[in-house]
């Protein structure tokens, strides 16, 4: 097995940063374009918890039985609107239901754009900076310290996912408000650009350092998000890699791309649903920090007090408030990214000459 693990570095080793860049970028795409109805469930069971009101037009008159239809204005055409219950959710399928029945069935798909701005580039530099750190680091710990190897793929991970979040962090803001708030009264969708500009309209600035300095709200939550994402690579890298290894490892040198695809999806699959569980009050605290609209207020917010006043308000229920969705969507985005981006790595190392 570990004869096999050597083979797969140094195979691995020979593909070029930009080949790289280039399978996961891929992966990211499939993974979003996939998994974001569940994301805009998560969002909007979370944006809820947080007091987020969803109240609006009810579109449901003709599709919902008798006894909690919202009421009819005899002689009016004008849009009634709904009681509290129509607005409220209360799990996965109740928001992908409501969603499609009150907004439409590509609501589900809000934020994609977004998404898709956000992770053809972060995966492009994560899953490349993630390789490359790790094959340095074994080889580095092989040769001077053998016991820190087991390791290697949680630093590397934490590192790696740490340097992508805070390159691309406002496009991760603008997606957060754009699937956890509904269309305005005009009916219109604010895209990313607009969205980020809403942040920092409530800002005002009477110097050109005043003004300047509102665009820090464009990171807004950034420290919530690394408590979140740095401790999630830790655990899903460190969970994953034994995972896959010890797949391969049955497989041995046999190894083709259903293998590598199967191996990698299932150790993917595992290590991100054990992650995205751990990790979700930090979730949850990441996206009341980036849906909070008090410009003052998401100033002195912090992810500590943030989970304090979740427990306050909900006790463990807030704290795990979308975790159906997250762990739906967790497990299988991790299996879909890891294995597009291993089998798309596997094929371009066999267009390179095999070294005798």
């Amino acid at each position: 097995m570990s004869q096999t693990h050597s083979n797969t570095n140094s195979d691995d080793t020979q593909l070029r940063i930009e080949e790289r860049a280039l399978s996961a970028a891929g992966a990211a795409f499939v993974s979003a374009i996939i998994v974001n109805p569940l994301d805009v469930a998560k969002t909007r069971l979370q944006a809820q918890a947080a007091g987020v009101p969803y109240q609006g037009v009810c579109r449901m008159a003709n599709t919902v039985p008798r006894d909690i239809r919202c009421p009819v204005v005899s002689g009016s055409e004008a849009p009634v609107p709904c009681p509290s219950g129509c607005n409220s959710y209360k799990g996965t399928f109740d928001v992908l239901y409501k969603v499609i029945r009150q907004e439409g069935f590509l609501r589900l798909w809000r934020g994609t754009s977004a998404s898709l701005s956000l992770a053809v580039p972060t995966v492009g530099i994560y899953m490349p900076c993630y390789d490359i750190l790790r094959n340095t680091m074994e080889e580095f710990t092989i040769q001077n310290a053998p016991n820190l190897t087991p390791y290697v793929p949680l630093v590397a991970g934490s590192v790696a996912r740490s340097f992508a979040c805070i390159s691309f962090y406002p496009v991760e803001l603008a997606r957060t408000r754009m699937q956890a708030f509904r269309a305005t009264e005009s009916g219109k969708l604010p895209g990313v650009w607009k969205t980020l500009l809403g942040v920092i309209h409530p800002v005002k600035g009477t110097s050109i350092f005043q003004s300047l300095h509102r665009y820090r709200f464009w990171w807004t939550g950034l420290g919530a998000q690394l408590s979140r994402d740095v401790p999630f690579s830790a655990i899903c890298w460190s969970t994953l890699e034994p995972i896959r290894k010890n797949i391969l490892g049955v497989v041995g040198d046999g190894a083709s791309a259903v293998t590598v695809l199967g191996a990698n999806f299932s150790a993917g699959f595992v290590a991100g649903t054990l992650a995205s569980v751990a990790t979700c009050p930090l979730d949850v605290a990441k996206t009341r920090r980036q849906i909070e609209k008090d410009p003052e207020r998401a100033l002195k917010m912090t992810t500590r007090t943030t989970l304090l006043e979740i427990w306050r308000d909900g006790g463990l229920r807030g704290l795990f408030a979308g975790v159906g969705p997250r762990v739906g969507r967790a497990g299988p985005s991790v299996g879909i990214v890891i294995s597009f981006y291993e089998v798309v790595k596997y094929a371009l190392q066999h267009r390179h000459p095999t070294k005798s």
